[in-house]
């Protein structure tokens, strides 16, 4: 089941970098100091998007990456789409803090 609009806000206050756009989607931008570097990051969002069996849409614009996430079967933004994206925070902040 989806989260309300106010369960989604709620939820985006606690993820860093993250809004919703439309009504239906949550959205992130992550930019990086290369065009590699955000590559490398899409390999990870790869893996751990397989790991959920759950795909963003992503867009690679040079040294910016968006990923765009939502819950199409349910309608929404649900539980698995503000976990996910708590994971890709993770990784990026970890590739960041590898640099």
């Amino acid at each position: 089941m989806p989260f309300s609009p106010e369960e989604v806000e709620t939820h985006l206050q606690k993820l860093e970098g993250w809004e919703l756009e439309e009504g239906r989607w949550i959205v992130r931008k992550f930019n990086f100091s290369s065009y590699m570097k955000g590559i490398a990051f899409v390999t990870e969002v790869a893996a751990i998007s397989e790991a959920f069996e759950h795909h963003p849409f992503i867009t690679i614009d040079y040294k910016v990456v968006t990923l765009r996430l939502t819950s199409w079967e349910e309608g929404g933004i649900t539980g698995v789409d503000i976990k996910e994206a708590q994971q890709y925070n993770e990784a990026f902040e970890k590739m960041r803090s590898a640099e």
